[in-house]
């Protein structure tokens, strides 16, 4: 029995987990930021490090005492390493460094995509391989082809904007703050998704993704309609005149987002010949785009892995997996190992 404690400080969220072989999570602790950053409308990187820097140890303490463990009985520690935001993952790092040390467990480093990926093998039923990827977040749009542990194709991947990042930016334009995400996803709940033609991005000879063009013509759109950007929190129970058509723009923004990813996985598998895949990261906690991935997996007759949703958004659970993985292999970070901001699969 292997037990891998992974860690996981790459932007905003402080998060330590305990998993046994790579596929029971014994403790998953998570400690977010929103209420430090929803007030400037994003995650700032200084006190996004800051923050890390006095939660680190206590989660990391709460991880082991909710799993009963001690370093002593830990095989190895598993870290992300990049990519993300440098001053986050400088602690995140520097802290399972330090551990590693004093107590002489070996030190696994860990690509935040390659967590996410593994994240559908913590929970049953699990993908064979090979598999199709598409990896959704704040940070990253991305498609890979996954043969095994460490073969890894990129596909496609934004050449912009990330989906999480214009749902956010969406959300600051209509002054629905932050995180925007979920906020949308449930006023789209009450507006009509077809009210307004919305680009999208195909680029038909590419299996690449575009979000820049989609928030201009939202931006255009607003101002069009003389729309106030501060309107009070319509999701907090306010009503304003607006409420219709904001409800109404947030609904027909998430459709065509969401018609775009499923196009491109669709185009995947028809390039691939796979009929296996993965939606993870946190916007694959959206309902919406779950839904329209089951409706894929019927057309097509295509397996469709999409974890719960609380191993879509950050958390160490899915770097612990990986780690395991790579501890199989002997794959052992030096004590010298240092974050990298940019960080290719």
């Amino acid at each position: 029995m292997n037990i891998i404690l992974g860690i996981d400080t790459s932007c905003d969220d402080t998060a330590a987990s305990v998993v046994e072989n790579g596929r029971k999570i014994i403790s998953n602790i998570v400690s977010n930021q929103i209420e430090i950053h929803k007030k400037y409308g994003g995650i700032v990187p200084e006190l996004a490090s800051r923050k890390h820097i006095e939660m680190i140890w206590p989660v990391v303490d709460e991880a082991l005492k909710t799993a009963s463990s001690k370093l002593e009985s830990i095989s190895a520690i598993a870290v992300c390493h990049g990519p993300g935001l440098i001053g986050s993952l400088l602690v995140g790092c520097s802290f399972a460094k330090a551990l590693c040390y004093s107590k002489g467990i070996p030190l696994i480093a860990v690509n935040h995509l390659e967590g996410h990926i593994f994240s559908s093998f913590l929970e049953k039923p699990r993908p064979s391989f090979p598999f199709i990827a598409l990896i959704v977040s704040g940070g990253h749009t991305c498609l890979y082809r996954i043969d095994n542990f460490g073969k890894y194709k990129e596909l496609g991947r934004t050449r912009d904007d990330a989906v999480g990042e214009a749902y956010d930016k969406i959300g600051k334009l209509l002054g629905l703050g932050y995180p925007g995400g979920p906020v949308i996803e449930k006023l789209s709940q009450k507006g009509n998704p077809r009210s307004i033609d919305f680009p999208r991005a195909y680029l038909p000879d590419s299996l690449d993704f575009s979000f820049s063009g989609i928030k201009t013509a939202v931006l255009n759109y607003i101002n069009s309609q003389s729309i106030k950007r501060n309107t009070p929190a319509i999701h907090s129970g306010f009503q304003t005149s607006n409420s219709t058509l904001i409800s109404n723009i947030c609904a027909s923004f998430q459709e065509a987002v969401i018609d775009v990813l499923v196009k491109k996985t669709e185009w995947a598998i028809k390039k691939e010949g796979i009929k296996k895949v993965v939606v993870t990261g946190g916007v694959a906690a959206n309902n919406e785009l779950r839904k329209r991935m089951k409706n894929l997996s019927d057309k097509h007759e295509v397996e469709i892995f999409i974890p719960s949703p609380f191993l879509c958004t950050d958390n160490a659970a899915m770097i612990a997996s990986a780690g395991y993985l790579h501890y199989k292999s002997k794959n052992f970070a030096e004590l010298s190992l240092n974050p990298q901001a940019y960080l290719p699969l």
